[in-house]
Order: structure tokens, then sequence, then C-alpha cells
């Protein structure tokens, strides 16, 4: 347990950052996971899906969630699925 007042406060800030950052990693993965669901079921939204999960990508990585290149790997890996399964 910290006893030095700047410690204590940074736990609790560092505390309610990592509970920001984890209700938008879990929106991120949830998005992803509907366009995959999308894609095996050959259903007709897949686009609007893919459009979703991409903006949630692009939100993660703009709040500093993920990196930048995790962002553009995950968009990239997530459009060769769709563009898989809509051929």
């Amino acid at each position: 347990m910290a006893n030095i007042k700047s410690q204590i406060k940074r736990n609790r800030q560092s505390e309610k950052a990592r509970l920001r950052n984890k209700a938008v990693r879990s929106e991120m993965k949830t998005r992803t996971k509907r366009v995959l669901a999308a894609a095996d079921e050959g259903s007709a939204d897949i686009a609007e899906q893919a459009r979703l999960a991409i903006q949630r990508i692009d939100t993660a990585a703009s709040k500093g969630v993920i990196h930048k290149n995790q962002a553009a790997r995950r968009k990239s890996r997530l459009m060769a699925r769709v563009n898989a399964a809509t051929k």
C-alpha cells in the first residue's frame, strides 16, 4: 500500500484510466466479433458492421488504448476477412 500522497493519487488515476481503457477495448472486441460472425453467416449488413468496428478501432487508437500500428493491423486483417467472405 502506498503511503506517499502523490502515489496514492497516481493509483487512483491509474485505476480510473484502466476502467476507461477496458470499456473501450471491450467495445472494440465486441464490434470485431460481430463482423466476423456476420462474415461467417454471409449476412447482408456486413459492410455496416465492418464500418462500426473500424470506427471503434480508430477511437481506441486515438484515445491511446491501442497503438496506431496495432489499429492499422487490426483493420487490415478485419477487412481481409470481410473481403474473403463477400467473394
